[in-house]
């Protein structure tokens, strides 16, 4: 691409340009005449990856892409100063070379495309070679069913996935394409569709409100938005206009800390509010895939791939049944050249038997579980756009629980007020709208602090705001656009107590909102500038975090108590806010206040006294995390909310026990030539039995000198947001340390929920993520398994979604998944059984030049394989959590051992059977003239036993006979062996279709068997032989079984899955010793320690990285550190500091 300028921002003046655009890698060639003289366009370089352009800069010798207008780094003056204006068309154009167009393109595929790229997965590839060669051999009813299943197979599959696109499609196509009133550098405005804009255009925003498209600051007057798209809450929120002066608006303009100024693309402007003849303006920062939704869009496009090991080692289990049918290829073409078969038969035959190795047949009978398992998922409520992470939910032992609204309920309800009178705090009152309070400043402040607007007569704002507004009892007034206009200023909102309240009628109580100050998250406080009826002075009040609050007043009105009264609220799991008021010089006016900056209202406040507000927890939290701390499985807390309520929370809920530690983790960056720090602060038990039974308050913070042994792991870190994000940019050495024993994140961005959920899986996790707001979609997709309670947004980047709104869904969804789990297992298992099967009985009669016959094929692959598999997959999930996690790897010993026995005696008992019938003294070499069933032995010739082909195929003959029914049975036979039941499934007894499958096809084999029907035996190509045979085949077959169920339950499950594979598996609290005194532990010691000799697996390693980390960790003298101990950063060493 060329154009005048190598960056977006570069100031250029621009006369003539003419440009043209070939596609995404176009040539855009401009003309300039610059001062006289013709400039060349500059040549620039770039490339597109997932949605994003990525620039060649040739200082930095790299590729760099543009997010906006924000890479000019400027205050929030300059934004007014310099960019308010709007730009000129040329410009716009030069910038739109970078930018592209303002959209975000979801494409939805065709379902051509969609198809060719399913169809190229290896499985089907595998199935088409392998239609096309059973046709060749007139092979037609089962390539028929192989084809049948891999049709609604592919057709569900382009369902599901053309669904999600179009959802996707749906989500963005809001504000896709609207027209928008610009404003072009010489005043004028004109009307332009929204894909035209670019960073530093200037959009007008009309009254009745529109969808964003694009990310915009607000420059002048005030928006009521709903950012549900963003927050998953459906509240409406106040955005001011950017600074113009005052502190505030000398520093560098940031996305993040101005966002209460921002209005986000895909959010709904619900009103605007501004002055008489004035527009409501907004210069757009960020377009395309550059702003907060096209990056969650992006997100949800292309998410980093999530590896499951179960599909890892499915490939490489089918590579090893590759390895086995090349030897069998191998070993039929060396056989039929021996024996001069012609060319085409030895063809076919050998490649027979690669398709007979590795079944056609497996995709569909693994995709059985699955889909069994989410018909009962959506039965609870349950929703799954992403079928293949059922199994993934199986492997959880780690889920991210958000707080507000997953834990708890949404909002949060008034407990009481304290207010304060003369440096002390009086008693706690339950209701605020009492008459000894009505005319106070307490109530004054709860009545005016808050950004709530009235929408089609209907109060909405922040459910704070609402419920401390609802609690005064006052009405609130907002003027109409008539009024608005008939004033130069905006007219205030008013508010007042209602008009029966007899105490108010002596005195005018109507106070009008003059000036506000919305509420700032990194500020933690909002205020109001208001004037009462009939006051010459204005009142500034002020609410937000008490530590905050308190700092911003005069120290003689904040009372002596204030700390602990505060620590009091908050470790009881309370929210507290503070309020404070003061009254502003009689010389301010109306218009002045507009002007002021915040800084130079919020100072030298009155303290008046504490709101309390309580976040009640789900009345099915408590179960749901104690039934998973049952189950072995970890939880955390990733929550937006702050520090100490959220320990609270954890304490309540019990994420975190009474007796256990919290060790807060507060991280500071570098600054003034100090390095980065960490400081650690034990916060108190709320409460710990002593000797005596009195529970006593212990203050760890003091007693400096206790000193955690490293055999007391009873701790658990709690991080925030910010000292995150120092900890991973300084302290990387220690961030896998943390996040092993944290459990509760507090003020969490959505992007370090994401980096959390990567942290927890770089150690080997398997994470779930369960949220209910669009805020935690990076998160629900990057997870595992992630788990929207909400409907909206989040349950399109969600795998699943539940009705439910409360975490009752998560133990159901890992209950299904470890029974999805298993009856993968179980079906990949059974398949391959099968696949070794048949390839052993075919490799015996390739031996004598024989083959089963089609329908003895089509018997097996469908009356028998078919059956059993799609039945096996039916049993329910067990009933209930177990500490034991179903194993995630087919290369595991304990599943290769299973697989193995059962091939070794499948095998031994063909041979068995191959070689005892040639043995028979009735055995001939068969002809349609033999009659072994109704010869006298004394008849019978005794000529050579040796078997000639007397037709093309020799598909009859006694060894052919004998091989099926013992392979018929040995199908069913290790089918009910792998089906098995607890802890993870229910039992195989409880799944009628499956039971009454095997019990009908073995009586169907038996039958057949001892009492021959020669329309059968014609059909099936099954020759006569004597009924002392067939009961000596009833005698192996039962002693097959037998061995099978004795190798499987007795020896693999019972003895070395106790004493030995259970020794394999991590714990997700390995750092907690064992219990002693186990009675079984006792008795099984001498034989584990003998057996664990026998196979080499003593003093083994853990697998896994987080048990590696924690036994590391567990005799280490310097982890936990001390009580208020300090952790620099120092070379990219930390050096721990004594305790201060």
């Amino acid at each position: 691409m060329s154009g005048p300028g190598e960056r977006p921002f570069d100031s250029l003046d621009l006369q003539s340009t003419t440009q043209v655009a070939n596609g995404d890698l176009g040539v855009s060639t401009t003309r300039e005449e610059h001062h006289g003289k013709l400039r060349q366009p500059v040549q620039i370089h770039y490339f597109t990856h997932h949605s994003t352009k990525y620039y060649w800069n040739d200082v930095m010798q790299n590729f760099e892409f543009y997010k906006g207008l924000e890479d000019v780094k400027m205050s929030c003056v300059s934004i007014h100063s310099d960019h308010s204006s709007g730009l000129p068309k040329t410009l716009q154009d030069y910038r739109r070379l970078f930018f592209g167009e303002n959209e975000i393109a979801v494409r939805v595929p065709s379902l051509f495309k969609l198809l060719i790229k399913e169809v190229l997965n290896p499985f089907y590839i595998f199935q088409l070679f392998s239609v096309i060669l059973w046709s060749a051999e007139d092979y037609y009813y089962y390539a028929t069913a192989i084809v049948f299943m891999s049709v609604i197979s592919i057709a569900t599959s382009l369902y599901t996935i053309k669904k999600q696109y179009v959802m996707l499609h749906d989500m963005v196509a809001a504000h896709s394409v609207v027209r928008v009133s610009v404003c072009r550098e010489s005043k004028d405005i004109e009307e332009a569709m929204s894909t035209d804009l670019v960073p530093g255009d200037v959009i007008i925003i009309p009254a009745n409100g529109m969808i964003m498209p694009c990310d915009a600051v607000l420059t002048h007057g005030t928006c009521i938005v709903n950012e549900s798209m963003l927050t998953g809450e459906s509240v409406p929120v106040t955005k001011t206009s950017l600074p113009t002066s005052g502190e505030e608006a000398a520093r560098s303009f940031n996305m993040e800390e101005h966002k209460r100024h921002i209005l986000f693309c895909g959010t709904h402007v619900i009103q605007t509010r501004f002055y008489a003849g004035e527009l409501v303006e907004a210069v757009v920062v960020r377009t395309g895939f550059s702003t907060e939704k096209g990056q969650l869009v992006r997100s949800i496009l292309h998410p980093k791939p999530t590896d499951f090991k179960l599909y890892r080692d499915a490939y490489l289990f089918l590579l090893c049944l590759v390895g086995v049918a090349g030897i069998g290829f191998i070993y039929t073409v060396i056989l039929s050249v021996m024996n001069k078969v012609p060319a085409k038969t030895i063809i076919i035959e050998s490649l027979d038997i690669i398709t007979i190795t590795v079944p056609p047949a497996l995709p569909a009978a693994m995709t059985a579980g699955i889909v069994y398992a989410q018909r009962r998922l959506r039965r609870v409520g349950i929703f799954c756009i992403s079928p293949q992470r059922i199994n993934m939910c199986g492997q959880l032992n780690l889920v991210c629980f958000d707080k507000t609204g997953t834990l708890t309920e949404d909002g949060l309800d008034l407990w009481g007020v304290q207010t304060a009178e003369g440096g002390r705090f009086l008693p706690p009152e339950a209701d605020p709208a009492k008459e000894s309070l009505v005319n106070t400043v307490f109530v004054a402040c709860m009545a005016t602090c808050h950004s709530l607007t009235k929408i089609e007569g209907e109060l909405s704002g922040d459910p704070l705001d609402l419920k401390m507004f609802s609690a005064t009892g006052w009405i609130l007034e907002e003027p109409t656009e008539e009024e608005t206009a008939l004033h130069n200023p905006i007219m205030p909102t008013v508010v007042r107590p209602p008009k029966h309240n007899p105490l108010t009628h002596s005195t005018s109580c109507e106070i009008g909102i003059v000036r506000q100050f919305p509420f700032s998250s990194t500020l933690q406080r909002m205020s109001v500038v208001v004037r009462r009826l009939g006051d010459k002075h204005m009142q500034a009040y002020l609410k937000g975090a008490p530590e905050v609050v308190a700092n911003l007043c005069k120290q003689h009105t904040v009372p002596h108590s204030f700390t602990e009264t505060l620590e009091t609220y908050t470790r009881q799991g309370f929210r507290v806010i503070a309020l404070a008021h003061r009254q502003l010089e009689s010389k301010l006016s109306w218009h002045k206040v507009q002007s002021l900056g915040r800084d130079l209202i919020e100072t030298n406040m009155e303290f008046i006294g504490l709101i309390i507000m309580q976040n009640k927890i789900k009345e099915e939290t408590a179960g749901v995390l104690l039934e998973l701390r049952q189950a072995n499985i970890r939880t955390l807390m990733v929550t937006g909310d702050n520090m100490l309520t959220a320990i609270s929370v954890a304490r309540d809920c019990g994420m975190v026990r009474a007796d256990e530690k919290v060790i807060i983790a507060d991280a500071a960056p570098p600054k003034d030539f100090h390095p980065a720090s960490i400081t650690w602060h034990y916060t108190e038990n709320p409460a710990q039995t002593h000797q005596d039974h009195q529970t006593v308050e212990i203050n760890l913070e003091d007693a400096v000198s206790e000193r955690v042994t490293p055999q007391d792991q009873n701790y658990h870190f709690a991080v925030t947001g910010k000292a995150f994000a120092v900890i991973t940019e300084h302290f990387p050495q220690l961030v896998q340390k943390l996040v092993l024993r944290a459990t509760v994140f507090a003020r969490m961005a959505p992007d370090q929920k994401t980096e959390l959920v990567e942290v927890l899986q770089s150690i080997d996790y398997t994470v779930g993520m369960c949220g209910d707001g669009a805020n935690d979609c990076g998160a629900l997709k990057r997870a595992h398994s992630g788990i929207s309670l909400s409907e909206l947004e989040a349950s399109v980047a969600s795998p699943f979604t539940s009705t439910t709104s409360n975490i009752s869904c998560v133990p159901h969804l890992i209950r299904e998944g470890r029974a999805a789990l298993i009856t993968s297992f179980c079906v990949f298992k059974f398949m391959a059984l099968y696949s070794i099967i048949q390839y052993l009985s075919v490799t015996l009669l390739y031996s004598i030049l024989s083959n089963l016959g089609d329908f003895q094929f089509l018997f097996i692959d469908i009356a028998i394989i078919l059956i059993i598999a799609f039945t096996m997959s039916l049993n329910p999930a067990w009933k209930e959590l177990v500490r034991q996690r179903p194993p995630s790897s087919l290369i595991s010993g304990r599943l290769l051992c299973s697989v193995l026995t059962q091939i070794v005696t499948c095998l031994v008992f063909q041979v068995l059977a191959f070689l005892l019938v040639r043995q028979q003294s009735w055995y001939e070499t068969w002809t349609p003239q033999s009659d072994a069933c109704n010869v006298s032995r004394s008849s019978l010739s005794h000529s050579p036993n040796v078997t000639s082909p007397h037709d093309q195929k020799n598909i009859k003959n006694y060894e052919n006979t004998t091989l099926f029914y013992v392979s018929s049975f040995q199908y069913l036979a290790v089918a009910i062996v792998f089906s098995k039941g607890k802890p993870f499934r229910q039992p195989s007894y409880k799944n009628w279709p499956f039971m009454l499958s095997c019990i009908s096809l073995y009586t169907f084999v038996l039958l057949i068997m001892l009492y021959p029907v020669p329309a059968i035996d014609s059909f099936l190509e099954i020759v006569c032989v004597p009924h002392d045979w067939r009961v000596t085949l009833v005698i192996i077959v039962i002693v097959n079984a037998a061995a099978s169920f004795v190798l499987e339950i007795l020896i693999l499950d019972i003895i070395l899955g106790r004493l030995i594979f259970r020794c394999n598996q991590g714990g997700n609290r390995p750092t907690q010793p064992p219990s002693a005194g186990a009675p079984q532990e006792a008795n099984d010691r001498w034989a584990s320690s003998f057996l664990l000799w026998l196979f080499c697996r003593r003093n083994k390693p853990p697998r896994v990285s987080y048990t590696q980390l924690a036994l590391g960790l567990r005799d280490a003298a310097d982890w936990p550190p001390r009580p208020s101990a300090v952790t620099y950063a120092r070379d990219l060493q930390s050096h721990t500091s004594a305790a201060l």
